[in-house]
């Protein structure tokens, strides 16, 4: 007669016998927690984006303050923008060999020092070259900033660490810039500058003190760095990027326009439904960050499906009130969590050997997407199409970067080259360990 068990039942028999709300319930603690340093990059990035959008709302003050047309004070905004774009990379690859805490705090430290500068600028052109010199540390900063955040998270969950980090940016528009601009109303545009120091000093003590030493050692190789920019999973995730980017931003920058003159809004109601897409905004980077941590090409193609639709629906029914603020909620929705998932792809495709570079030129290609996106909508509106034709543009965009992001998820379905022989395509084998972990092809 055969006799009971006796044997103790494994950890993990017991674990699955045991039931799950307790573990549940940690693991959903677990994910609303906040780690301190990371928070300490939010706060950083937080920094950045308002300084960099806060002076798009000051141009009229500063127009008159100094005596410069509106045009000209303009340009306060798209010189920032182009030095991103231009200088951002230069300065990821040369500060490339430095240790990533030491050059965060550094590069804090030109920030701060270049809105300290603009606060105290005596005139026009020292106000631009101050622009430009806290813009030199803009891609490098929130590069690091997003590489070192995933770091901490580690591999599985480096989507939901990006969306961290791009929380901070969205809260720059919901939060940083209002308080600017209140703080200009009171005391003048300077004042907005120096509410930026003081906030980003409380950001650099913040990433001194909390932010840990990277585990990843110092690459002294530049040509390395470049190398990755060959890499066809980089490429591809850099095209993605900015085909999805430009579409999305051809429509939001005709927002606006859209909501006063097709749906019929008045100024303060759209300054509303704008606070209600930052909204949006915040829960869709959420959102993505989630979905990308368990299925990230896979969660980008049906954002990117998704977002095609809504901006097709745009186009249909934006002279219908209720239908428009419906639809403007799901673009909100929609487009901010590609963020999480775009950053994600771009961090896995350059593996451990030069992410840094990889992010800073992605970040680069969104702020040049934004330009694209308002070239894009300004050709259309000359055209003599109308400004529901622009979202309809901006979803052939999003179609496209939809059908890359497609035949990338599918790429990664094909199972794994067999030891020994040619490595599969979407997964060189110069990638580390780490490419394997994260779930990025389902």
């Amino acid at each position: 007669m055969t006799q009971p068990s006796t044997r103790e039942p494994s950890r993990q028999e017991s674990s699955l016998r045991k039931p799950s709300t307790i573990g549940d319930s940690a693991s959903f603690r677990s994910r609303l927690a906040m780690p301190a340093p990371v928070f300490a990059l939010v706060l950083a990035v937080f920094g950045l984006g308002t300084a960099e959008s806060v002076i798009a709302g000051l141009l009229p003050r500063l127009s008159e303050d100094l005596q410069v047309s509106l045009s000209d004070a303009g340009l306060l905004v798209s010189g920032y923008a182009l030095t991103v774009v231009v200088g951002g990379p230069l300065v990821t690859l040369v500060t490339s060999r430095l240790p990533r805490r030491p050059l965060l705090v550094g590069l804090l430290a030109v920030f701060t020092a270049g809105n300290l500068a603009a606060a105290l600028a005596p005139g026009y052109e020292a106000l631009m070259a101050a622009r430009v010199a806290s813009a030199l540390s803009h891609c490098t900063l929130f590069a690091i900033s997003l590489v070192t955040a995933a770091e901490i998270a580690g591999p599985e969950k480096s989507g939901s660490a990006v969306a961290r980090i791009i929380v901070g940016v969205n809260l720059s528009t919901i939060v940083g810039v209002p308080l600017g601009l209140l703080l200009a109303q009171q005391w003048g545009w300077r004042a907005a500058f120096w509410g930026v120091v003081l906030l980003s000093l409380v950001a650099l003590v913040a990433v001194a003190v909390l932010v840990p030493r990277s585990r990843t050692p110092v690459r002294g190789d530049v040509g390395a760095e470049l190398r990755v920019l060959r890499d066809r999973r980089v490429q591809v995730a850099l095209l993605l990027t900015v085909v999805a980017m430009t579409g999305g931003f051809a429509a939001f920058t005709f927002l606006t326009p859209v909501l006063e003159q097709v749906s019929g809004f008045g100024p303060r109601s759209v300054t509303l439904l704008l606070f209600l897409f930052g909204l949006g905004s915040l829960a869709g980077g959420m959102l993505g960050g989630r979905l990308a941590d368990r299925a990230l090409m896979g969660s980008l193609t049906a954002f990117l499906g998704l977002l095609t639709l809504v901006l097709l629906a745009f186009a249909a029914f934006a002279a219908l009130p209720v239908a428009a603020v419906a639809v403007l909620v799901a673009f909100s929705v929609l487009f901010f969590a590609l963020n999480p998932g775009l950053g994600a792809r771009i961090l896995n495709s350059a593996g451990d050997r030069a992410p840094t570079i990889a992010v800073s030129v992605s970040i680069a290609a969104v702020q040049a997407s934004i330009a694209l996106g308002a070239w894009l909508g300004g050709r259309v509106l000359d055209a003599g199409f109308g400004l529901t034709a622009v979202f309809a543009a901006g979803a052939v965009l999003t179609f496209a970067a939809g059908v890359i992001a497609w035949f990338e998820w599918r790429a990664g379905l094909r199972p794994a080259a067999p030891s020994g022989s040619a490595s599969s395509p979407d997964v060189p084998a110069a990638h580390s360990g780490r490419d394997a972990v994260l779930p990025t092809d389902s």
